[in-house]
Protein backbone atom coordinates (compact mmCIF):
# COMPACT_ATOMS: atom_id res chain seq x y z
CA UNK A 1 0.00 0.00 0.00
CA UNK A 2 0.92 3.64 -0.79
CA UNK A 3 0.32 5.91 1.57
CA UNK A 4 0.61 8.73 -1.23
CA UNK A 5 -2.03 6.67 -3.58
CA UNK A 6 -4.14 6.04 -1.03
CA UNK A 7 -4.80 9.92 0.40
CA UNK A 8 -5.13 10.65 -3.43
CA UNK A 9 -7.85 8.77 -3.71
CA UNK A 10 -9.30 9.95 -0.31
CA UNK A 11 -9.15 13.40 -1.78
CA UNK A 12 -10.96 11.62 -5.25
CA UNK A 13 -14.02 10.31 -2.95
CA UNK A 14 -14.51 13.66 -0.86
CA UNK A 15 -14.76 15.59 -4.65
CA UNK A 16 -16.72 12.74 -6.13
CA UNK A 17 -18.08 9.75 -4.76
CA UNK A 18 -16.91 6.47 -2.83
CA UNK A 19 -19.00 4.41 -5.59
CA UNK A 20 -16.59 5.35 -8.19
CA UNK A 21 -13.94 3.62 -6.25
CA UNK A 22 -16.05 0.59 -5.55
CA UNK A 23 -17.39 0.11 -8.74
CA UNK A 24 -13.78 0.62 -10.18
CA UNK A 25 -12.74 -2.41 -7.28
CA UNK A 26 -15.61 -4.90 -8.68
CA UNK A 27 -14.09 -4.15 -11.86
CA UNK A 28 -10.18 -4.60 -11.47
CA UNK A 29 -11.26 -7.91 -9.26
CA UNK A 30 -13.79 -9.32 -12.54
CA UNK A 31 -10.07 -8.40 -14.43
CA UNK A 32 -8.26 -10.74 -12.10
CA UNK A 33 -10.05 -13.77 -13.56
CA UNK A 34 -8.49 -13.48 -16.82
CA UNK A 35 -6.63 -16.75 -17.11
CA UNK A 36 -3.91 -15.06 -19.23
CA UNK A 37 -3.19 -12.55 -16.66
CA UNK A 38 1.11 -12.96 -15.80
CA UNK A 39 1.97 -12.65 -11.97
CA UNK A 40 2.90 -9.32 -12.27
CA UNK A 41 0.14 -7.57 -13.95
CA UNK A 42 -1.84 -9.55 -11.32
CA UNK A 43 0.46 -7.96 -8.60
CA UNK A 44 -0.17 -4.53 -10.11
CA UNK A 45 -3.88 -4.72 -10.13
CA UNK A 46 -3.98 -6.30 -6.10
CA UNK A 47 -2.03 -3.58 -5.33
CA UNK A 48 -4.24 -0.48 -6.87
CA UNK A 49 -7.62 -3.20 -5.10
CA UNK A 50 -5.70 -2.40 -1.92
CA UNK A 51 -4.95 0.71 -2.23
CA UNK A 52 -8.46 1.59 -3.25
CA UNK A 53 -9.69 -0.87 0.36
CA UNK A 54 -7.46 1.69 1.96
CA UNK A 55 -8.86 4.76 0.37
CA UNK A 56 -12.40 3.47 1.61
CA UNK A 57 -11.31 2.67 5.36
CA UNK A 58 -9.60 5.87 5.53
CA UNK A 59 -12.40 7.87 4.01
CA UNK A 60 -14.89 5.90 6.59
CA UNK A 61 -12.67 7.44 9.49
CA UNK A 62 -12.97 11.40 8.28
CA UNK A 63 -16.39 10.76 7.92
CA UNK A 64 -16.27 10.14 11.46
CA UNK A 65 -14.58 13.37 12.34
CA UNK A 66 -10.90 12.38 12.64
CA UNK A 67 -8.85 14.44 10.44
CA UNK A 68 -7.54 12.96 7.49
CA UNK A 69 -3.98 13.53 8.12
CA UNK A 70 -4.10 11.55 11.18
CA UNK A 71 -6.94 8.90 9.36
CA UNK A 72 -4.27 8.06 7.44
CA UNK A 73 -1.47 7.76 9.28
CA UNK A 74 -3.59 5.90 11.92
CA UNK A 75 -4.69 3.39 8.85
CA UNK A 76 -1.14 2.75 7.78
CA UNK A 77 -0.04 1.98 11.26
CA UNK A 78 -2.94 -0.65 11.86
CA UNK A 79 -1.58 -2.47 8.28
CA UNK A 80 2.30 -1.70 9.23
CA UNK A 81 1.49 -3.62 12.47
CA UNK A 82 -0.43 -6.38 10.89
CA UNK A 83 2.28 -6.89 8.34
CA UNK A 84 4.31 -7.41 11.59
CA UNK A 85 2.58 -9.82 13.44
Amino acid sequence: MKLPVIKHLTQFIAKNDEDYIVETIETLEALTEIPSLKDEELDVIGELISNMYGAIEVNKTIKEGTPQKEALNSFMKRVMGSIDK
